[in-house]
């Protein structure tokens, strides 16, 4: 059995999932960076600053990106680089949780949903 022989209509709902949470983890990267005005300013990070926030949401948005478009071709290594970038993802989101806390728990909520999909087995192809 090939890769492409492997896409099933999860992998594609998975595949779609993991874009849009790479484009909206790409946005609020570059938002973070950029020092938007919709993040509070005297807000406390656990581990750094808004600017590094920034920084690691961008490059895992473009690491989700990059699974996404792999998924959507059919390749195990989407699924792979899928389940670690969100699980990277969800960990980012509950560190930022004190900054952003509904966008958090959604962003969290996604990255879960998109690691379940892509976990569990797949059935045979009728």
């Amino acid at each position: 059995m090939s890769d492409t022989d492997r896409v099933s209509g999860w992998y594609v709902f998975a595949a779609i999932l993991l874009g849009i949470a790479g484009v909206l983890n790409i946005i609020w990267g570059i938002g973070a960076i950029g020092d938007s005005k919709f993040f509070v300013n005297d807000a406390k990070f656990v581990v750094s600053n808004l600017h590094t926030w920034g920084w690691v949401t961008l490059i895992l948005g473009v690491i989700q990106l990059g699974a996404a478009v792999s998924l959507l071709a059919g390749h195990v290594f989407g699924r792979v680089i899928g389940i670690l970038a969100s699980a990277l993802v969800a960990i980012d989101a509950l560190m930022s949780i004190n900054v952003v806390p509904f966008w958090s728990l959604c962003v969290f909520a996604l990255a879960v949903i998109v690691i379940y999909e892509l976990a569990k087995s797949r059935e045979p192809a009728v």
